[in-house]
């Protein structure tokens, strides 16, 4: 297939984005940044949808009052990276498949 280097691209930024705003999220929360600055805002209400289907999986815990450790954050990561992973290595077997 001529498009599969464009639909690995594309799987490889859309999975990149993700894991760019989760990353940042977890730092974020980690760190316990002020969330009524603008950036740590929109960092929060951006990566809101993508930790949608992981919410309440695994407890949010609080060290020393405001570092907080967000584990459905870090789940939400894996998952994302896995997915990403396996749609690559999808894509390259249907690939592989098709020149036969």
């Amino acid at each position: 297939m001529r498009g599969t280097p464009y639909v690995i691209y594309f799987i490889n930024i859309v999975i990149g984005i993700a894991q760019v705003v989760l990353g940042l999220r977890i730092i974020l929360k980690l760190f316990g940044a002020n969330t009524a600055a603008p950036f740590v805002q929109w960092v929060y209400d951006t990566s809101a949808p993508l930790l949608y289907p992981f919410e309440g999986i695994f407890p949010t815990r609080a060290l020393d009052g405001s570092f907080v450790i967000e584990f459905s954050s870090l789940f939400a990561f894996v998952i994302y990276t896995l997915v990403g992973y396996l749609l690559t290595q999808l894509v390259l077997m249907l690939d592989k498949t098709a020149r036969k």
